[in-house]
């Protein structure tokens, strides 16, 4: 299958507030940007859910996926396989269940790695999807996310 390249990032302006993330795949000679913008949302959500959107939008399984993100909560979470754990336990007590599950589903379609890199730093595609995640939380095309839930 392809080897594919990942750049992820989201943001929230506030937190809580309007959202966006912004992506960056990359396949050989092909390129493509995904973004979308939400009304109340956090930063992590936007994190999480820029990986999950990105896997989604992999046409076949199977693939060798390499995602850079400047989200120590999520590359984290996987590398040092959290993740898993909390699925065994349901992710009881633990924040953004739904979108958890979602990433594990898609996750397991191919063989993914995650890479580490500091934000806002010399990384262009990941300074490129700042840019994409920023402009779409300040955009009038605002999504409701639905599985945000304000903390008590």
């Amino acid at each position: 299958m392809a080897q594919i390249t990942i750049y992820t990032d989201g943001s929230a302006l506030g937190n809580p507030g309007a959202g966006g993330y912004g992506i960056v795949l990359l396949s050989g000679p092909y390129r493509k940007e995904l973004s979308q913008g939400y009304r109340l949302t956090t930063n992590n959500r936007m994190e999480l859910m820029a990986v999950c959107v990105a896997l989604e939008a992999l046409k076949q399984d199977g693939n060798d996926v390499t995602i850079y993100s400047d989200s120590k909560y999520v590359v984290e979470a996987v590398n040092q396989r959290w993740v898993f754990g909390w699925e065994k336990k349901g992710f009881s007590g633990k924040k953004n269940p739904d979108l958890w599950m979602r990433f594990l589903r898609v996750y397991r379609r191919h063989n993914v790695r995650f890479v580490w890199v500091k934000g806002h730093a010399s990384t262009v595609e990941n300074n490129r999807c700042d840019e994409l995640a920023v402009a779409a939380a300040g955009s009038g095309r605002l999504l409701e996310d639905f599985g945000y839930t304000p903390e008590a």
